[in-house]
């Protein structure tokens, strides 16, 4: 969750009871996301993935459920939504997700407390965050991976600068009005930060809803 201000178009959540929200688009998207994820992985067996802003806890359950081999690490910045992540994953009975993390992965120095990681995955945060936050965030995350770990980062982006649709145009607006340090990233920017990190871009995928996937390895 974003430290800024935020539209209403970027803040909907819903109590599902019990200490859970549900958010309307992680449960569109989380298919989705996790399908590619499971293609990462492919099985693995050991290591640990973070997830930062893991929001209600929809997406780490899903992911934990798909890769049975892999610790999942969910985190957070809001309290309500770290007691939803646990609400979810002591529904789903899973062995292998962790409890939710208090952590604020725009801030410097977190790599230092979560080294040696196979994944680092984040949805649907990039817009809600400033361009110097982004590179704080991109950079840590660097230093947090493995050697060969991987970066997989999904949201809406603009491409090449633009905005390719009437509902990026209309959300992204929402987004600087509410705060103009705040709003879509750009795919060239994006590519640059991995490459500049120490990461090499694998792949970027096409998503519904016109979002995109960046997956980005760490090379030494």
């Amino acid at each position: 969750m974003s430290k800024h201000r935020l539209p209403p178009t970027a803040n909907v959540a819903r109590d599902a009871g019990g200490g859970r929200l549900v958010l309307p688009a992680a449960e569109r998207n989380k298919e989705a996301i996790a399908t590619l994820v499971a293609d990462l992985m492919d099985g693995a067996t050991g290591g640990t993935a973070l997830e930062i802003a893991s929001g209600s806890g929809q997406h780490v359950v899903e992911h934990a459920r798909r890769n049975p081999g892999v610790t999942w690490q969910p985190t957070d910045v809001d309290p309500a939504r770290l007691t939803s992540i646990d609400a979810y994953a002591a529904e789903a009975g899973l062995a292998n997700i962790r409890p939710a993390a208090l952590l604020d992965a725009t801030s410097s120095g977190w790599s230092g407390t979560h080294a040696g990681l196979d994944l680092v995955l984040l949805a649907n945060l990039l817009h809600l965050i400033s361009d110097d936050e982004t590179a704080t965030l991109i950079a840590e995350a660097a230093r947090a991976l493995a050697p060969g770990g991987h970066l997989f980062i999904y949201g809406p982006f603009m491409r090449g600068g633009e905005l390719t649709s009437k509902g990026d145009r209309r959300f992204h607006a929402d987004l600087t009005g509410a705060d103009p340090a705040i709003g879509y990233k750009d795919d060239f920017d994006i590519t640059d930060l991995i490459h500049r990190h120490g990461m090499e871009l694998v792949r970027l995928v096409d998503m519904p809803a016109n979002n995109l996937s960046f997956i980005a390895r760490r090379t030494g």
